[in-house]
């Protein structure tokens, strides 16, 4: 892999975090394209992945720093709240992670139908979650933060979009737009941590050496950067996407690209 390609890899990485068009989906059409196996360079995996946790962090800092302020009063407050429904979303990927991430990883590697029919699938939802009109609640519950986790689990196939499945899922439960979308993004900070963790522990083991070396250290470097700062354009422009309930211009070019991927596939 040469820096150029790092660096459109990991603005795709960036870009495709936030914006509910499935960044795993989008990576394995972009390795096709460039006839790279970007799940075998566990490297660059785990750089651009922390780099968007990174721009995260940046962009939403004030909410996180209002979350430890609150857990540091050590009672039962709506920051200590906000905080258990972050871990309960947990709950089910963590499941998928620790239990069925082989299996995830072989579906990574079947092919482009998969991607395809999943994007179309993502433009469906977004579609749904825009024409149905909820009554709106005050405040995500315990309960509405389990069922937005569950989407997060699912959602970890190629294709079908994180933040999409999220927040669509989010808004058909009737929860605001605006506190959807930064629970939508710091809730998925735990999972990419955890994950970055898993790949770092595979290299350290030896087995992956090979994968390790494969990437050289400008390409690294290049692709952290390109994912942290289109991650922090993204992950604001999304916030501000969600809030104006304009998902539907996703919608239709997550089923574009799911049709293209499908013909691109099969030709």
């Amino acid at each position: 892999m040469d820096w150029i390609q790092a660096f459109l890899l990991g603005l795709v990485q960036g870009l495709t975090e936030y914006l509910p068009v499935s960044s795993s989906g989008h990576l394995a059409i972009g390795s096709a394209m460039f006839g790279i196996n970007v799940k075998e360079n566990l490297a660059f995996t785990v750089i651009v992945h922390v780099a968007t946790v990174f721009s995260t962090l940046v962009i939403l800092w004030k909410e996180i720093s209002w979350i430890f302020k609150g857990l540091a009063q050590c009672r039962m407050n709506d920051e200590t709240r906000y905080f258990i429904n972050i871990v309960i979303s947990m709950i089910p990927v963590g499941i998928v992670g620790v239990f069925f991430k082989d299996y995830v990883e072989k579906i990574f590697g079947s092919g482009l139908a998969i991607v395809g029919s999943l994007l179309i699938v993502t433009a469906l939802l977004l579609t749904f979650s825009y024409f149905a009109k909820p009554r709106q609640k005050a405040n995500i519950s315990m309960r509405d933060a389990f069922i937005i986790g569950l989407a997060q689990a699912v959602a970890v196939l190629p294709g079908l979009s994180r933040s999409g499945s999220t927040i669509a899922t989010g808004l058909l439960l009737g929860n605001s737009k605006e506190k959807l979308a930064q629970f939508s993004f710091i809730m998925v900070i735990p999972p990419i941590l955890g994950e970055a963790l898993l790949d770092v522990v595979k290299m350290l083991n030896g087995s992956d050496d090979s994968m390790l070396q494969s990437v050289a250290p400008l390409s690294l470097i290049v692709g952290f950067l390109a994912a942290f700062i289109s991650g922090c354009v993204a992950c604001k422009w999304m916030i501000s996407i969600v809030k104006r309930g304009k998902l539907i211009y996703f919608a239709i070019y997550c089923a574009l690209a799911g049709a293209a991927t499908l013909i691109f596939n099969f030709i």
